[in-house]
């Protein structure tokens, strides 16, 4: 075995390190751990293509490593994903003593685009639902699939938090805690049809749900997974000639703008979807373009004054 594997060899086990840390300290979840693994790994195949076998980053590698990226067709957000998985690395190893120096202010991301979330209208929420209800499937069925879309649309909740929820959660109707990610807490206001529709999972499903077990089963009695509720909303949407962007997250989405644009307030909306930073919210939230002007039209003061010159000209 030459130096070089030897010395990447050493850096899969930092790698490892690094990966535990970020799951036990971090509280990622598990595919992100793997997303960044699996970047790491690409990072080091540059290494080994190039020769080279010194782990501490440099500048010359790293850009040779963007335009390889650049150069295959990745995506920029994929680019951008990867960076920050070699910073997070890097860092990590100069807090161990691994690495002595580190300058990495040169280590930049592809600016990204800002995008808006997509989203549906009150009205194609309301159809979803109807859909479900509507549904040749056994009744609990049913139950249990509208508890699930109200927990996103009603609550905010991503759909891995949804899933996550037990029996245990429901003892005060009018509030969930919540464990997100990071393992951060919060807790979320339940509307009254909520509360039913929950309380409906509990006393129509056939199978016995246990205290600390996720609520939400599958018809083998199985903790019901995400694939199937993607699959369900894919199937929804269909029927209802939406969008192939529609997905679970998309009842998030529709939780924050709806909120926004019935006169929100947007810090409130950052705790009841669980963002460390406003920013994140305003991503996740927008105002359309129709409710922007009427806004505009209501609230500035020369608007007002125009509306009075008219009225006195008439």
């Amino acid at each position: 075995m030459s130096q070089i594997e030897i010395n990447l060899n050493r850096c899969a086990n930092y790698i490892e390190g690094w990966l535990t840390w970020l799951s036990s300290v971090k509280h990622y979840q598990f595919h992100t751990i793997d997303a960044y693994k699996r970047d790491l790994t690409h990072y080091m195949r540059c290494l080994y293509k190039q020769g080279i076998g010194d782990i501490e980053p440099d500048r010359a590698i790293f850009r040779v490593w963007l335009s390889e990226m650049h150069v295959s067709g990745c995506a920029k957000t994929t680019i951008a994903r990867r960076v920050s998985a070699l910073r997070s690395f890097c860092s990590y190893c100069h807090r161990n003593g691994i690495f002595k120096k580190l300058d990495l202010s040169w280590m930049k991301s592809p600016k990204l685009p800002v995008s808006i979330p997509k989203t549906i209208s009150i009205n194609e929420a309301a159809q979803l639902l109807e859909l479900v209800k509507k549904r040749s499937k056994p009744a609990w069925e049913n139950d249990r699939d509208i508890a699930i879309l109200y927990l996103m649309y009603g609550c905010g909740l991503r759909l891995s938090e949804t899933l996550s929820i037990t029996p245990a959660h429901l003892t005060d109707a009018s509030w969930i805690r919540i464990i997100g990610k990071g393992r951060k807490a919060r807790d979320v206001p339940v509307l009254p049809i909520i509360k039913d529709s929950l309380q409906k999972v509990i006393e129509s499903c056939p199978f016995h749900l246990e205290n600390e077990k996720p609520l939400f089963i599958s018809k083998r009695g199985l903790p019901l997974g995400q694939r199937a509720v993607q699959r369900m909303v894919e199937r929804l949407r269909i029927l209802a000639n939406l969008p192939a962007e529609t997905t679970p997250h998309t009842f998030r989405h529709a939780f924050a703008t709806h909120l926004l644009s019935s006169g929100g307030d947007l810090r409130a909306i950052q705790e009841l979807l669980g963002h460390s930073s406003l920013s994140t919210t305003q991503r996740y939230t927008h105002v359309d373009t129709h409710k922007l002007k009427e806004v505009h039209q209501q609230t500035h003061p020369r608007a007002t004054q125009q509306e009075q010159a008219d009225s006195s000209v008439d």
